[in-house]
């Protein structure tokens, strides 16, 4: 954390910048119907240097295509790709993405991919250009900021949202190992050319983590690739109550592919147990059992869970709203690491009722 604290922040821009060139907007759905709707209504109110935005459907059946229809009838920027039915060696995602790719404009200068959760701010494509200019990226994702509903949800999302900063630090920075790469998928642009010629979307074609398999496998290729906040110009709810925050985010929080060695997951997983999640109930236990106040063990114990409150108060930024439940985050902390470890250990996995292709099975 003290490594990234230094980090820059994503530039906000009131225009597009002089020659920053075009934009090629991929909006990979299945079964998005109640979520595409406000995303493309954000979209098309931008300017036209997002000259294009392509809905790829990996075979949703709840009236996702209908709607995108109708936006592409307003707008002929929108366009709807068939990509169904999904191969079986591929997951659905990075799937939508490649065809995506395949199918939009060459002399387009940036790809955008962007979740159909996400609403974008009137700023948003000038926003992205001019940090894209401005900080010499290849690529970058941007965190949106974050929504979710009172209660028991925010203490949850907050406490998994605190494991990504023990393990690999602060926003605002770029990787200089693939190890070292943050990175989302509901807000990532990258140079067309360089997704082209590195074929990132093929290489997590069994990821289950796609979004951090595209960033590290560009990083291996050489290209610059960042991490930033981007509270200022995208906002998203990921989930609909604290339910499907547990069932869901792990999936993809453990941030593990085919690269992640042994190693570096335990050493990770570790942090989360012995440096976030442990040290406050080790300080109760300690209290309630009267035991020794001077000792090394309570007092490096005492110190861990007082930072802890301080990652609280910085990760406060990355939500619209929070209420007192969102103090309460660091007593989820204990049960957030167990379902990270049964996560990060899980064989089989689905999404939206698809069972995804295991790593390392594509052909």
């Amino acid at each position: 954390m003290l490594a990234t604290a230094a980090g820059d922040p994503l530039v906000s821009a009131s225009a597009v910048p002089p020659d920053a060139g075009t934009i090629c907007a991929i909006v990979p759905v299945l079964n998005e119907a109640a979520r595409i709707e406000a995303c493309l209504e954000t979209l098309i109110a931008q300017p036209q240097a997002l000259a294009s935005i392509l809905v790829v459907d990996g075979g949703s059946h709840d009236g996702t295509p209908e709607i995108v229809r109708t936006f592409a009838a307003r707008d002929a920027r929108v366009r709807l790709i068939d990509a169904s039915p999904v191969p079986p060696d591929w997951n659905g995602k990075a799937w939508n993405l490649s065809c995506g790719l395949a199918a939009s404009d060459p002399a387009a200068d940036y790809v955008l991919t962007i979740d159909a959760d996400v609403r974008v701010a009137p700023n948003f494509t000038a926003s992205l250009l001019a940090h894209a200019q401005g900080a010499y990226l290849d690529a970058f994702s941007a965190a949106p900021l974050l929504e979710v509903s009172k209660g028991l949800e925010e203490a949850l999302h907050a406490a998994f949202l605190a494991t990504l900063v023990y393990r690999f630090g602060l926003p605002g920075s770029v990787a200089k190992r693939a190890s070292d790469v943050q990175a989302n998928g509901q807000v990532f642009l990258a140079k067309r050319a360089v997704l082209v010629e590195s074929a990132a979307f093929r290489a997590a074609r069994s990821s289950r983590c796609d979004d951090v398999t595209i960033a590290r496998h560009l990083v291996r290729a050489g290209a610059h690739v960042g991490f930033f906040e981007g509270g200022a110009i995208a906002s998203v709810r990921m989930y609909d109550g604290a339910l499907a925050c547990w069932t869901n985010w792990p999936r993809s929080l453990t941030l593990r592919d085919e690269s992640t060695s042994l190693p570096e997951l335990l050493s990770a997983l570790a942090d989360v147990a012995f440096v976030q999640a442990l040290p406050l109930a080790a300080v109760i236990a300690t209290l309630v059992r009267r035991g020794d106040l001077t000792s090394f063990f309570f007092r490096t114990n005492l110190m861990l869970a007082v930072a802890r409150l301080g990652v609280l108060a910085g990760t406060r930024r990355a939500y619209r709203t929070t209420t007192d439940a969102y103090w309460l985050a660091a007593l989820a902390d204990v049960p957030v690491a167990l379902r990270l470890v049964q996560s990060a250990f899980a064989r089989e996995r689905t999404w939206r009722g698809r069972r995804l292709v295991a790593e390392g099975r594509a052909a």
